[in-house]
This record gives C-alpha cells, structure tokens and sequence, in this order.
C-alpha cells in the first residue's frame, strides 16, 4: 500500500481497539479505496491501515465522519519518507504547558491583560511583533532576576520527553525555535536533550528588566526562515521535516515542512494545518511517523 492512515487515542481517556479500526477500514473501503488490516504500533494506543485509492484528504475526511464524536486523531499521509530527520519545535502551549509571558505578567498585576493579548495573537487576530512589543513593556522594571525564578513554573507537555528521547536514539535532529525568551528556551532544551534553541531576547538595564526585546524579534517568519536553515545545514530536503506548534506565529513552518504538526492548537491554525492532534499527547508525532513500541524510548 502507497497510503497509511494512522489512528492515535490518548490513552487517559479512550482505548483504540480492532473494533474502531474495522469502522476505519469499512469507511475507505465505502470510497472504493483497497486497505489492509489494522497494524498496531502501540496496542490501545495508536495503529497504521495501508490504503490505495484514495487521496490523503478523502481517506482523512471520511474516517473524521465515521469516527465522530470518538477521541481519536487522524493523519493520512503518504508511506515513502515517513519518517523524517529533522524536528523543528515551538515551546510555548506546545512542548511547555506554560506561556511565559503571561506567567510574568503575575508579578506586575497583568497576566488577564497579557494573557488576552496572547491568545489574539496566537490565534492570528493581531500582529506577533507588536504584540510582543506590547507585552514586553509591561514588564519594565521588574527584577532580572525573576526570570530564572520563573524556570521554576515550567512544566512539560504530557509525551514531550519521550517524543525527544525516542528521536534522539534514532539520529534526529531536534530544534526548539520559539517567539519566547531565551533563558526558557536553553533551560528546556537542556533538560529534553534539544541540539539547540532559538528564541528572543530581553532587555536588560542595571538589574532591571527594560521593557523591551533585542531586534530583530523572531516571529513566524524567523521560525519558517530557522527551519530552511536547519535542514540545509544537515543536508536534507525540506520533505524530511516535522513541524509542530499551536500558535499563529508557527503556521508558516507548518506548511513549509513534509509533516506540520498543529499540536492542540488554535482553530485557525489547526484549519489550515497539515495534521493535527487534538486528543493525543507528543508520542503521537512518533506514531505519525510509524515507530513501534519497542523503539519508544519511554522518558
């Protein structure tokens, strides 16, 4: 089979069983497509089913109809280059649970404030750059130091670790690129094990935070423009890419990349993404790449 259809639960709240992928298999098969039986990654968890005969979008819209109302993802995709050799990651509300900004904005009265700008600006509604601006400049004056003791409130997003571990072991390069700051991204990447991590940076001024960010600011375009860099420099076509991220800001290197990823994301970027999870946690970008339980490195 040229196609595979991959269906991942999360398994906290839903088990995937022959049944489910029968209905699967059934809902191709109605379109005219040939299948094959269910392959399974991970038992309960996540399982491949080759088809022909369809295009990825059919084989995709026609399993969402049969399978409505389940927790269940759904990915199509081409078999050839499934997996790929690079991994460029967003950070905030993707392989973090946190968005820093607003978690500074405790300390100054003004998380409500920042946070609803946020979330317009991660859903696209208004610029990233000014945004940021805007955001920053609630923050002057406050300690620099506040920002390591905000290292403290970070927490990862279920299956981050082992999503790194996993790819790690199998030779993939894993980037982290982030419209954040730099002190949160070089913590995480320490700790998961990325090769390296990009990300803004602030202003400091006598100890004290100057409510401003270096220039240029890394938006959409610098993500899109990171992820170009990356995979010339490891000498691979763009195709050999994954992409993830949740926000407006990470739409460009989700379309440019041979897998884009919208990870629990906002509805306009999961609307135009190329897959999206929104039931699974961060192994599902390993079962969207076909690997097996016994090469999941369990972190």
């Amino acid at each position: 089979m040229r196609q595979v259809l991959t269906l991942i639960a999360d398994p906290a709240v839903f088990t995937l069983d022959d049944a489910v992928a029968k209905q699967a298999r059934a809902a191709l098969a109605d379109l005219g497509a040939q299948t094959a039986p269910a392959d399974w990654l991970v038992p309960s968890i996540a399982c491949d089913i080759g088809f022909d005969g369809l295009n990825d979008d059919q084989a995709q819209a026609a399993v969402a109809k049969a399978l409505a109302g389940m927790p269940v993802d759904i990915v199509a995709q081409p078999v050839e280059g499934r997996r790929k050799s690079v991994l460029v990651a967003d950070m905030e509300s993707t392989i973090i649970q946190q968005e820093m900004l607003d978690e500074l904005g405790d300390l100054v009265g003004a998380r409500d404030r920042i946070a609803a700008i946020t979330h317009r600006a991660m859903n696209g509604e208004i610029d990233f750059k000014g945004a940021l601006r805007e955001r920053v400049a609630l923050l002057a004056g406050l300690d620099a130091g506040v920002l390591t003791q905000m290292i403290g409130r970070i927490t990862y997003m279920p299956g981050a670790a082992t999503l790194i571990a996993t790819l790690k072991k199998h030779g993939v390069y894993c980037a982290l690129v982030s419209g954040g700051f730099k002190t949160f991204t070089a913590h995480v990447r320490e700790q998961l094990g990325f090769d390296e991590d990009q990300a803004n940076d602030l202003i400091v001024e006598g100890g004290k935070l100057a409510g401003t960010v270096f220039e240029p600011i890394l938006d959409k375009d610098a993500k899109h423009q990171a992820l170009i860099r990356i995979t010339a420099a490891k000498r691979v076509p763009v195709a050999a890419s994954i992409t993830v991220g949740d926000g407006a800001n990470d739409l460009p290197m989700l379309m440019a990349a041979g897998m884009g990823v919208a990870y629990h994301a906002k509805p306009s970027v999961a609307a135009q993404a190329r897959a999206r999870i929104d039931h699974g946690d961060l192994t599902a970008l390993l079962y969207i790449q076909g690997y097996r339980a016994e090469e999941i490195v369990v972190a």
